[in-house]
């Protein structure tokens, strides 16, 4: 039995254009250009009226390829003609350069089409091409290749339109800034060639190995500037900072010369310094020896010596080197040889710091005598230095000059000494050697000068005031400044005691009154005194001024040992004001002395 057609049900689809057709179509629009979008051709005549809709027969089962359906109501779409293509860029230009916004929309149209052309029928595509797949892959890279030739022209285009919008620069701005960088170029020559002419004037300084580096001749910290007023001592002859680092350094060298010189060892100045380093935590250097023994000229015996054994690769054998050696005695010999002991070490030390001291005693004497009026205290009774004397700012020590290796050039005259001098230097050398001594003699003298006082001339406030009362008070301080120089230390301590005494005279009355006795025992006298005082003070010491009371003020305050215990008795009757009084008057006097 046959089985029944189902074409009214599902008619077929409507056949395309013939296949060489579109594949002509294609070739005809060329490889470069894309191909453009069909259109529906205008009708003849619009006004003519349309022909009656006939009813749809159903189309022939197996139609010819190439021929459309009957009785259909669609036509054909015909795609336009494609341009010829620029062949030359000067027809192009003849052509007129595109607007950007129209070179933009068709590049977007173009990779619209190529890239997503849209859904497409099996009718659209000849039948050759959808069976041979190499065509395909050939159209494709074609396709890629265009669209990356419409990008590069794309950019090519944005930047000659950013170009066209940039504006053109001036002839006079440029001119103007060429004679700008003429300019700078000629003061950049001028500012080389005065750096020249400075590198080449200033002489070489020569450098010794007895001079203190640059870094210790600048202004010290505060805390070296200001040592003497941190200290907890009471007030005396205290030594600077930078005199005191050198006596520590002094022992700590005579501690390791010592150790090597008993052991027999050859003493080099690299060993001394390690130790000296090591134990200070300091840097010492060859210009600290030469004060060691410029302080103390007796210490140590310098000279320079070679082939000296040595076990590091620092020096050579045949180098020279500073050794030092210890001065001892005679009577200082242990199994025949010289021997160092820790008692010479002691005594040389109160040596070092002896000479030191009398540096610093040579230094306030200079100071004394540029006063006004000037003072003159005999060293052995100078007990503190002078109130306005800066104990830190006192000169460095002067180094001594220290042994030097000889020069392998030997000269026997002093004309070969100055002709191979002049033939080394050149004449601007010798200018600056000159001048330079020059400074450094201005300099030295005026460093040797006595340091000037404080100005004579009257200041504007002491104006009217006769000359003769101004040099009588100008006398009395430099005595009292004399006497506070000679003072001795038990004199400073009992002028303090006194000093309290009118304080504790109100204190040790209110004691008395408030207790209502004639007589209290001395342990609580001076346990309430200690209660009211305004420092801190040991019951010993509040005893010690009960007793200067009764050695002072023997009317109003007296002492009466019965048995084993000490009783104080107060006079209540006599004015507290003559009291305090007589104690201010006692002060000063006291003073004076």
């Amino acid at each position: 039995m046959a089985q029944p057609r189902l074409t009214a049900f599902f008619p077929r689809a409507k056949p395309g254009p013939a296949p060489g057709k579109s594949i002509a179509r294609h070739r005809r629009a060329g490889p470069g250009l894309p191909l453009a979008s069909p259109r529906t051709p205008p009708r003849k005549d619009a006004a003519a009226p349309r022909p009656p809709a006939r009813k749809r027969s159903r189309p022939d089962p197996d139609p010819e390829p190439g021929e459309g359906v009957r009785g259909s109501a669609r036509k054909r779409l015909v795609l336009p003609e494609p341009r010829a293509p620029v062949s030359s860029p000067s027809a192009a230009a003849a052509a007129g350069p595109p607007t950007p916004s129209s070179l933009d929309k068709k590049a977007k149209n173009v990779v619209n089409t190529t890239l997503s052309p849209g859904p497409r029928q099996e009718s659209d595509l000849p039948a050759g091409l959808a069976t041979q797949e190499g065509n395909c892959s050939f159209e494709r890279v074609q396709n890629k290749e265009d669209v990356a030739q419409l990008k590069c022209r794309l950019q090519k285009l944005q930047a000659l339109t950013q170009k066209s919008k940039l504006p053109a620069t001036s002839t006079e701005t440029c001119a103007a800034l060429q004679s700008r960088l003429k300019q700078a170029q000629a003061l950049e020559a001028k500012i080389r060639k005065r750096r020249a002419e400075e590198k080449t004037s200033e002489p070489e300084p020569s450098r010794e190995p007895s001079e203190p580096p640059a870094a210790t001749r600048d202004k010290a910290p505060a805390y070296q500037r200001f040592h003497t007023l941190a200290q907890d001592v009471p007030p005396g002859l205290t030594l600077p900072y930078k005199y005191k680092v050198l006596a520590e350094m002094f022992r700590s060298m005579d501690t390791i010369v010592g150790m090597l010189f008993n052991r027999a060892e050859t003493i080099t100045f690299a060993k001394v310094k390690q130790g000296v380093q090591d134990i200070m935590h300091k840097q010492f250097e060859q210009w600290h020896v030469g004060q060691i023994k410029a302080v103390y000229p007796a210490s140590y015996t310098l000279r320079q010596d070679n082939n000296i054994p040595t076990f590091g690769a620092g020096m050579k054998r045949s180098g020279y080197q500073l050794t030092i050696e210890p001065v001892l005695g005679e009577e200082e010999k242990v199994d025949g040889r010289p021997h160092l002991s820790a008692s010479r070490l002691l005594e040389r030390r109160k040596v070092f710091g002896r000479n030191l001291m009398n540096l610093v005693k040579q230094h306030h004497k200079t100071f004394l005598a540029s006063l006004s009026p000037p003072l003159a205290v005999p060293d052995d009774q100078l007990t503190r230095w002078h109130p306005r004397f800066n104990v830190d700012e006192v000169p460095d020590v002067v180094p001594a000059e220290l042994p030097q290796p000889p020069t392998v050039d030997k000269m026997t005259t002093a004309q070969e000494v100055l002709t191979k001098a002049r033939s080394m230097m050149s004449p601007k050398m010798e200018k600056a050697l000159a001048n330079l001594a020059l400074r450094t003699a201005e300099t030295s003298a005026t460093e040797q000068e006595v340091p000037k006082a404080s100005p004579t001339g009257t200041p504007s406030a002491l104006r009217g005031v006769s000359q003769s009362l101004l040099e009588r008070i100008r006398a009395k301080e430099a005595q009292k400044l004399q006497a506070l120089m000679t003072r001795a230390p038990e004199r400073e301590q009992r002028l303090a005691m006194l000093a309290r005494l009118p304080e504790m005279a109100r204190l040790l009355r209110t004691v008395f009154v408030a207790e209502k006795k004639q007589a209290l025992t001395v342990e609580v006298a001076c346990a309430h005194m200690i209660d009211s005082y305004r420092t801190t003070m040991a019951p010993g010491e509040m005893e010690k001024h009960l007793r200067l009371f009764s050695e002072v003020l023997p009317d109003w305050v007296s002492l009466h040992p019965i048995r084993q215990d000490t009783y104080v008795k107060l006079d209540k009757s006599k004015d507290l004001n003559i009291i305090v009084e007589r104690l201010s008057k006692l002060i000063h006097e006291e003073e004076r002395l």
